[in-house]
């Protein structure tokens, strides 16, 4: 079996998600894709993608939920359900179970930063860290015969011929609505560090005692829209296309 790091690591890589902001619109999953599937890192296979029945290994998914708030309604005027959408990835465990249980040394946790990765020499595609891992964070690559992961992409934050501004996460880089941050939670004053403090920012299901170090932003609450965009009670006095606009509501 695999041993974790004896002593806490001296960075904590990892991602804080908003799920304030995040649209779902995808980005980041097709980032992650291309940049491990276009000779970067370890290629992520597709099996029968354009027939019936359609398979393939993702390092990142999003998964969307319809919220209901306690005294909320599901449909209906109120307006108090909301779509929540959902990114997971690995989340680099400080007590991975999927490192402990590994029988090969396969799966480990890097002592220098907590990055958790997959040597795929040694991997025997046995499955047993996809069933340790209580995120489904890993995904059995078909082609290869190895089960495969988020690296945090470690092929590009360390690498110095890219310009500094892409040395992040490719999911990371590419986000459209800044939902997504990388940083070292080990750092107090770290950016990811201070939107947890602020934000109240959570571990995904704490109770399994794994200890994620990627966090999630709650959403924020939100106000009824008629409180913040009140009706106007008549029409009276408007003017150009706003007037034609009322007298053609008027004849329907």
């Amino acid at each position: 079996m695999t041993m974790l790091p004896s002593l806490p690591t001296p960075k904590k890589l990892g991602l804080v998600i908003d799920l304030d902001v995040c649209v779902g619109c995808h980005a980041c999953v097709i980032s992650c894709k291309e940049w491990n599937t276009g000779g970067y890192g370890a290629a992520l296979s597709d099996q029968d993608p354009y027939g019936s029945d359609v398979s393939g290994t993702f390092l990142n998914r999003i998964h969307t939920f319809e919220v209901t708030p306690d005294g909320g309604e599901v449909v209906g005027e109120a307006g108090d359900a909301r779509i929540v959408h959902f990114p997971k990835s690995c989340l680099h465990c400080e007590d991975a179970p999927c490192v402990t249980v590994c029988p090969t040394g396969a799966s480990y946790k890097r002592s220098s930063d907590g990055i958790v990765l997959v040597d795929e020499d040694k991997c025997i595609g046995c499955g047993l860290c996809a069933w340790a891992c209580p995120y489904g964070a890993r995904e059995m690559d078909l082609a290869a015969g190895v089960m495969k992961k988020c690296t945090l992409c470690v092929d590009r934050i360390y690498n110095e011929t890219l310009a500094e501004i892409d040395r992040v996460p490719s999911c990371v880089r590419t986000c459209p609505a800044n939902a997504r941050h990388y940083g070292d939670f080990a750092d107090p004053a770290s950016n990811v560090s201070i939107m947890v403090a602020e934000r109240g920012g959570i571990a995904l299901m704490p109770e399994q005692g794994t200890r994620p170090v990627n966090k999630y932003l709650p959403p924020r609450p939100r106000k009824p829209l008629a409180s913040t965009l009140p009706l106007a009670e008549n029409t009276d006095g408007a003017k150009g296309f706003f007037a034609w606009l009322d007298g053609m509501l008027d004849r329907i």
